[in-house]
């Protein structure tokens, strides 16, 4: 047998063949609607992996779905979040495999598509560290499916503690938000702003998270929060698909922390989705040797599960070598621009009108770099 990468164009047959996987949202056709109402974004199709051994054929070894996303010059790469997912952990040989394939496709049937990026569990010299943005290697996992008494008993000491200690605090209201408008979620979009500074990491406008929100339902998308005399100090944004769900979004701040908004709110979405029926909770990350920047978050989901797991960090694969290299230089260089222009705030405030338009065209060519 040699392996297989299948087109899954019926999303009836997609979820049928997935029966049995712990298909998260971000790979379910329900992630369609999002990928439909953003702009620079939309769904680039699903595959069905077949590994060299799977004699019967039956059923596949992973499937991935893909949104494909715009970059300048009308090059665009494809984002397999939280895939693929496989039936069971796969060999380097089947992720090669399944590299491979996907490769040998693009460069086939879409030229325009210069890297994939999906999680990788093995490392191996045609994976890169991503570009940009941030992944992770471990992370947490709560089981669900047992009483709240007992789900209570199975936190870490320390869980049970500060659960019952914000429990107590009657200055604090938790509740879930799902539904929330445009306007609404501006409120709590401040708290992003101040975790993603927190933590050294951009955000997505308003806009991004209510449209995901707004496009995948209520029945995919859920949204809790806790708030003092009215004010938000923590939200988190959770994605669910029949009996898994996963932490999409989160955000505190100082308040928050120290009143132990989170604590609360994490054990309302926990006794909630168990009550709805999930049996799998993704908390989304920690940190490790690797990815030591998350070690706080660590600190503070391992209060729901002391035990942290190995989890297949982010990667991409070039399908255009040298395209992908001039992106990673074009990203270097408007680094280096940016970090040259914020310095020029310094500069004497009475440049001449022509060094004023200068560096206004310096600071427009900087921002349209990959």
């Amino acid at each position: 047998m040699t392996a297989r990468l299948v087109p899954v164009t019926d999303d009836e047959e997609y979820l049928r063949l997935a029966e049995g996987f712990p298909l998260p949202a971000e790979q379910a056709p329900v992630w369609d609607r999002f990928d439909t109402a953003v702009a620079d974004r939309r769904p680039w199709g699903r595959l069905a992996f077949y590994s060299a051994q799977n004699v019967s054929g039956d059923r596949p070894d992973a499937l991935v779905s893909f949104t494909r996303l715009d970059l300048p010059g009308g090059l665009a790469f494809l984002w397999a979040k939280l895939g693929p997912v496989w039936r069971q952990e796969p060999t380097a040989e089947q992720e090669a495999d399944l590299r491979r394939l996907l490769v040998a496709a693009l460069r086939r049937t879409d030229p325009r598509v210069v890297f994939a990026r999906m999680h990788v569990q093995h490392d191996a010299g045609d994976v890169l560290p991503m570009m940009r943005g941030i992944t992770y290697d471990q992370t947490v996992v709560v089981t669900l499916g047992v009483s709240d008494e007992e789900l209570m008993a199975s936190l870490k000491k320390r869980g049970r503690r500060d659960v019952r200690k914000a429990l107590r605090d009657e200055s604090l209201t938790v509740s879930e938000e799902t539904g929330i408008s445009l306007e609404g979620f501006r409120e709590l979009y401040t708290l992003l702003e101040e975790t993603g500074e927190r933590g050294g990491y951009g955000v997505h406008p308003a806009e991004h998270y209510h449209a995901m929100m707004d496009s995948l339902g209520p029945g995919h998308a859920r949204l809790f929060v806790t708030r003092r005399d009215g004010r938000p100090l923590s939200w988190g944004l959770v994605t669910v698909h029949g009996e898994f769900a996963a932490y999409s979004w989160a955000a505190s701040n100082a308040e928050g922390r120290s009143a132990l908004a989170a604590d609360a709110m994490v054990w309302l979405i926990l006794t909630t989705l168990n009550a709805a029926g999930v049996r799998t909770f993704d908390m989304g990350g920690a940190g490790s040797e690797r990815y030591p920047g998350l070690n706080n978050l660590t600190q503070f989901k391992t209060k729901f599960n002391e035990h942290v797991v190995p989890y297949p960090a982010a990667r991409d694969i070039p399908a255009r070598p040298a395209l992908y290299r001039a992106l990673g230089a074009a990203r270097t260089a408007r680094h280096g621009l940016r970090s040259a222009l914020s310095g020029a705030r310094d500069l004497p405030q009475n440049l001449s009108g022509a060094g004023q338009r200068t560096l206004g065209s310096l600071r427009r060519a900087a921002r349209r770099l990959p």
